[in-house]
């Protein structure tokens, strides 16, 4: 498990396949397998993300859970949807407020943390603010949190139905949620491409580098030639 955030978090829940799977999946055409991956079997994976022979990729899957602002999980699911690359063995699940009322958590940047708005774009964050006004950038916000949660523990403690009470829960983009996420190698590798980059938001980009880590434990030549080659 790969810590984020704070208490956010990143864990493989689950595997299925190895760098093995990609090279005997793309060799199965010609009846031939193998039970340990050598220098040429190295260079046929290169071969396959060079070419964008990309199917041998999708016979291994990868199963994570994920713990994350709110903020993060509706950017990563949008780019999950919206993506070109549309990735079939892709699933999410998250954990609904409608029949759960586990702890309440939020995403806090510390009063260093604020970014100021970059100046030449409608999106993204310039360097840090001065501490001063990230201070009073964090103040502000836990006054918010403390008065919507004092009217969503008076609507929970007076009987409001727990889906309509979590409308008073405040700073939505920094509520903390959790989710499972399952999706191909390839579907990840397309993932990691776009939210490891530069331009990405910096919180999901230190989610992307944590699936990065878990990923390449697991199939080290598989993501470095995908990511090489997208």
């Amino acid at each position: 498990m790969k810590k984020v955030l704070g208490n956010g978090y990143v864990r493989l829940v689950d595997v299925m396949g190895s760098d093995l799977s990609v090279v005997n999946s793309a060799r199965v055409s010609y009846n031939k397998a193998t039970n340990e991956l050598r220098p040429e079997d190295e260079k046929l994976i290169n071969f396959l993300a060079r070419n964008d022979h990309t199917s041998p990729f999708r016979h291994a899957t990868l199963q994570f859970e994920v713990y994350a602002p709110l903020m993060c999980a509706r950017q990563w699911w949008k780019y999950l949807i919206g993506s070109s690359h549309q990735d079939p063995f892709t699933a999410w699940n998250e954990s609904s407020r409608r029949y759960v009322t586990e702890e309440i958590e939020f995403y806090l940047p510390a009063s260093d943390a604020w970014r100021s708005k970059p100046e030449n774009s409608k999106q993204g964050s310039g360097p840090c603010l001065d501490e001063k006004i990230g201070g009073e950038a964090l103040n502000r916000l836990l006054k918010q949190i403390d008065y919507g949660m004092e009217n969503y523990n008076w609507a929970i403690e007076n009987g409001v139905a727990t889906e309509q009470a979590r409308l008073f829960i405040p700073s939505a983009y920094g509520l903390m949620v959790r989710w499972y996420w399952t999706a191909s190698l390839q579907g990840v590798a397309h993932f990691l491409a776009q939210r490891t980059d530069g331009h990405a938001q910096s919180e999901i980009r230190e989610y992307a580098n944590a699936v990065k880590e878990l990923a390449t434990e697991r199939f080290p030549v598989s993501i470095a030639a995908l990511l090489q080659n997208l």
